[in-house]
């Protein structure tokens, strides 16, 4: 079972890719427009960030959230062997095309790897075990096979996986538990609640009073936390968090979070 390490961004070991691959327009997350494919600005030749210290302060707020889950080093010095596109550019439109297939693979890897490390998830720990390998078996694939890898099917069967995994989970927490999955809940006035065991995921949590809420063993995959104020709330236990949606709430010292993540140093 590989270490939720390994599935996060090693820049140093990148192209930068995720500077160059994905497409991004001018908004509160972006100062400028940028297509896809084609190098962001500020991207030095050594694949490093000319502002990375003051991405914030220069509008650039979405790339301070973005996580490749370690896609950037994969594809860089595994996938193709440490041949940099600038060096290459032959290589530049298939690696291109591959990056945004093995992140689906890293995320869904990120996930399998937090499942199968749930005390609650023994019923169905080699079900896990078995999707873990089959996913980082693709992650070994040569490009031309990356590039046509249907990710939907595959993220379809790892999902039920990752369902079960959240029900066995929450099914420890006594007494009934909130169902708000996919919910509306831009600005909601959480401040105080007992969200433990709650599904959320999907949830658009944007601007959402989150202050001193318990989330404990709730379900937060893939929610949205823009701008929640999550000070004082307590994500210990919470399933399936991600560095990327705290990096993108507000907090403070006093948010409470797993051993395995950190507080963003902009809080």
């Amino acid at each position: 079972m590989p270490a939720l390490s390994s599935l996060r961004a090693d820049c140093e070991n990148c192209f930068g890719l995720c500077c160059v691959v994905p497409a991004f327009a001018a908004s509160a997350d972006f100062a400028i427009t940028k297509p896809a494919g084609q190098a962001c600005p500020n991207l030095r030749e050594d694949s490093r960030c000319g502002i990375h210290d003051k991405l914030r302060k220069k509008g650039f707020t979405g790339c301070t959230v973005y996580d490749c889950f370690g896609a950037g080093q994969k594809v860089s010095q595994v996938t193709f062997d440490g041949e940099d596109w600038r060096k290459s550019p032959k290589t530049a439109k298939t690696m291109f095309a591959v990056f945004p297939v093995m992140r689906d693979l890293q995320e869904l890897l990120y996930y399998l790897t937090e499942a199968a490390s749930l005390p609650t998830s023994a019923p169905i720990r080699d079900d896990l075990a078995e999707m873990i390998d089959r996913t980082e078996r693709m992650t070994l694939d040569t490009p031309g096979v990356l590039r046509k890898l249907d990710v939907h099917s595959h993220r379809g069967a790892v999902n039920g996986l990752l369902l079960r995994a959240s029900e066995l989970a929450r099914a420890a927490v006594p007494g009934k538990k909130k169902d708000r999955r996919g919910a509306d809940l831009i600005g909601a006035k959480l401040k105080g609640s007992n969200l433990r065991g709650a599904l959320l995921r999907g949830a658009y949590l944007i601007g959402a009073d989150l202050r001193g809420a318990d989330l404990r063993q709730a379900d937060v995959t893939g929610a949205d936390l823009r701008d929640a104020d999550i000070r004082g709330a307590d994500f210990r236990d919470t399933l399936f968090l991600l560095q990327s949606q705290l990096d993108a709430a507000k907090g403070d010292a006093t948010t409470k979070l797993p051993d395995s993540l950190s507080h963003p140093a902009h809080w």
